[in-house]
């Protein structure tokens, strides 16, 4: 597996990073882990514009009415 180094972080940055790790019961390293994990497997702009794209077009074939009465409906509640 690779390695990395981080230098300069802001001490701010790590004090409120070690002091997440704690709370979840990670290690700082852990913590860190996760974080750059999670922000690596964020889909692309132009995949999650084109997922978003998707669903919309599945959505209109599935609505038939007008939302008008059900919006009222709820404001009067």
């Amino acid at each position: 597996m690779a390695q990395m180094t981080i230098r300069n972080l802001d001490d701010a940055v790590y004090a409120r990073l070690k002091a997440q790790a704690g709370a979840q019961g990670r290690s700082l390293e852990a913590e860190a882990r996760r974080i750059l994990e999670t922000a690596a497997n964020q889909p692309d702009r132009a995949s999650f514009a084109m997922r978003a794209l998707e669903i919309r077009a599945a959505s209109r074939k599935k609505w038939k009415g007008d939302a008008t009465a059900i919006i009222r409906a709820e404001r009067d509640r």
